[in-house]
């Protein structure tokens, strides 16, 4: 799952840079803002993909010490 959050955020990221760029090159104040903007979700997605990941090795660690 969450290797799905990473590339789901990666995905924004590259598509974010994609239409950055686009905007600058065309002079479109807009769509370079929405660029960045969509970049910016895809890092947080990434981060919140980490969290998760770091979560679940927490309870995963609990886990094992409640079964031994």
């Amino acid at each position: 799952m969450a290797l799905d959050d990473k590339l789901d955020g990666l995905k924004d990221e590259v598509v974010g840079k994609a239409k950055e760029v686009e905007g600058k090159v065309t002079g479109d104040d807009l769509r370079e803002t929405e660029g960045k903007a969509q970049g910016l979700l895809g890092k947080a997605k990434d981060k919140l993909a980490d969290a998760k990941d770091a979560a679940s090795d927490v309870v995963d660690d609990i886990k094992e010490k409640f079964d031994k």
